[in-house]
């Protein structure tokens, strides 16, 4: 399984990344053996993860995400939450948040 994840960071800052392990990688982020960009904002918490089959998926997804506003961004968080799950299901269509 892998997976696209978003962090904020200390300094209001987000991250947004890919895994095949989101609490492994947390850690390595809290750590401060985490993208480079992170290390000077810890500590970080996850805001958002997502699951996929492929990392191929992952990572479409994931610079999909990378692509949004902050606010946008701040918004697939938000519709997540009011879900009432910690993983938002995967929308084929690229366009659809």
């Amino acid at each position: 399984m892998h997976f696209v994840y978003m962090l904020k960071c200390r300094d209001g800052s987000l991250y947004t990344g890919w895994t095949t392990d989101v609490k492994r990688r947390l850690r390595e982020h809290n750590s401060g053996r985490g993208a480079k960009c992170t290390r000077a904002r810890l500590p970080v918490t996850l805001l958002y993860s997502e699951s996929f089959q492929t990392k191929k998926e992952a990572m479409q997804r994931e610079y999909y995400i990378k692509q949004l506003t902050r606010e946008e961004k701040l918004e697939l968080v938000r519709a997540s939450a009011s879900t009432g799950k910690d993983e938002k299901p995967h929308n084929k269509d690229k366009n659809v948040v």
